[in-house]
């Protein structure tokens, strides 16, 4: 039987940028944008706080694009300081590029195993999903999702008792499958 997990984001992440008042390095986003039109042409932008001085960052989105060229649905989003719209450019890899920005997932996702009546089972089947491209370890995952420490999955995957498609030793956002034997 095929264990599904989730991998879900629980809040924004950390923008990593260096803030030019204090020099720390850590931003939080809080969802506002702002819109500002020059004419026929609009600037937007993704607000985010320094989270040591609380000083306003400027995420660029949107640079002199004509009004006519931008989706109603994407400006009535923007308006409305949508979380989700937020969530989205975040992730974007344009934007992060643009802004020279990376993220840091820290304490932003959790994992859903939909409980604990697999762990008795002998061999156990897990497809794991990513309700968003949240880059974490399969090593931690697992070790949490079984309760195990993440030198015990070490030795379970030399072993070749743990084993996927995919490589276990790096980072992964993208869906993966693994099968433990005991």
């Amino acid at each position: 039987m095929l264990n599904d997990w989730v991998v879900m984001p629980t809040c924004l992440p950390t923008v990593l940028r260096r803030c030019h008042t204090c020099a720390s390095e850590r931003f939080r986003a809080n969802g506002k944008f702002r819109v500002n039109a020059h004419h026929k042409l609009l600037d937007a932008w993704l607000l985010v706080l320094c989270t040591d001085c609380g000083d306003t960052a400027k995420l660029t989105v949107l640079e002199r694009m004509n009004v006519r060229s931008v989706r109603p649905e994407l400006l009535d989003r923007m308006h409305d300081n949508d979380p989700g719209l937020a969530a989205e450019l975040l992730q974007d890899p344009v934007v992060r590029r643009r802004n020279r920005i990376a993220l840091d997932w820290g304490d932003a996702w959790r994992l859903d195993t939909g409980g604990s009546d697999h762990l008795d089972r002998e061999v156990i089947d897990v497809s794991v999903r990513f309700a968003a491209r949240i880059p974490v370890r399969p090593v931690r995952l697992i070790a949490e999702g079984f309760g195990l420490s993440r030198a015990e999955v070490e030795r379970l995957i030399s072993e070749g008792k743990l084993v996927s498609a995919v490589r276990l030793g790096g980072r992964l956002s993208d869906d993966f499958t693994f099968t433990l034997k005991r």
